[in-house]
């Protein structure tokens, strides 16, 4: 697995230029293309009342209150990556996470964050974090809510042995290759015997190829496993999470495991989600 190409998507009402910069070292860390992506959806929830005159000039105003977004933000990628060719600018007005997704078909690795406060939960003008990390196909690192740089010194591999660890663990391995220590670690959901195998497997399976790894086993303590995630991951000083999303789909709704609901809500650190 390497990363050529990384997309990274931009939220409609954030400045462009903090995830951007953040996207574009990690760009030239593994010597990838860049595309830089954002989407908006024209809302057209409007009063049943209202006549259909009423309802286009709602949406031909919303239409273009996005489209001066979407201009404001491509001249800030232009000022950001300047004549780097290897960069490049998509735009849709579409529903954000479904663009996404869609425009992920060009990349080996997507990039988000925390949507600003004031779209939270408004996935015509953010992405649905759950929702896009089961339908990119791909990997998706959420950035520290701070976009502190992705040194990827220590990294953390959450393993649960299941599908989505096996893939994440797979999807992650430029990082996993650059790192100079990777915890495996294990809260034992399995049984003790159960888990310490499956953890040796995974270290042995890293260590061929070319991963310094070693594993960590916690027997329940009582706190959940996502709790025990972040609380070792800040003890070894990581400052990656890799991880499993482990989900099913609902309408407009996606139901996680306890540990990657931690995982989505702890900005504290860099987290690599696959499904």
């Amino acid at each position: 697995m390497i990363y050529t190409t990384i997309l990274v998507q931009l939220d409609i009402d954030a400045p462009a230029t903090p995830r951007l910069v953040f996207a574009q070292e990690i760009a030239r860390k593994f010597e990838a293309d860049l595309i830089a992506m954002t989407a908006g959806e024209p809302s057209t929830l409007v009063s049943p009342s209202e006549s259909s005159p009423e309802v286009a000039e709602v949406l031909r105003r919303r239409t273009l209150e996005l489209e001066e977004r979407i201009k404001k933000l491509k001249e800030e990628f232009l000022a950001v990556v300047g004549n780097n060719e290897r960069a490049s600018w998509r735009a849709e007005l579409d529903d954000p996470t479904r663009a996404v997704a869609l425009h992920a078909r060009a990349a080996d690795l997507v990039i988000t964050g925390a949507p600003p406060a004031a779209a939270a939960g408004d996935f015509q003008r953010t992405i649905d974090p759950g929702a896009l990390i089961v339908s990119t196909g791909r990997p998706v690192l959420f950035a520290a809510d701070d976009l502190s740089l992705l040194k990827g010194d220590k990294v953390m591999v959450a393993w649960k042995d299941c599908r989505e660890s096996r893939r994440a663990l797979v999807d992650a391995m430029p990082f996993l290759r650059n790192a100079k220590e990777v915890t495996v670690f294990s809260a034992a959901e399995e049984g003790a015997l159960v888990a310490r195998d499956g953890t040796a497997d995974v270290v042995r399976f890293l260590m061929k190829h070319g991963v310094q790894a070693r594993s960590e086993f916690l027997e329940s303590d009582g706190s959940s496993a996502g709790d025990s995630i972040i609380a070792a991951a800040d003890q070894i000083g990581a400052d990656l999470i890799v991880a499993g999303g482990y989900g099913h789909s609902r309408f407009r709704e996606w139901a996680f495991g306890g540990a990657t609901r931690s995982l989505l809500r702890s900005g504290s650190f860099h987290r690599l989600l696959s499904n």
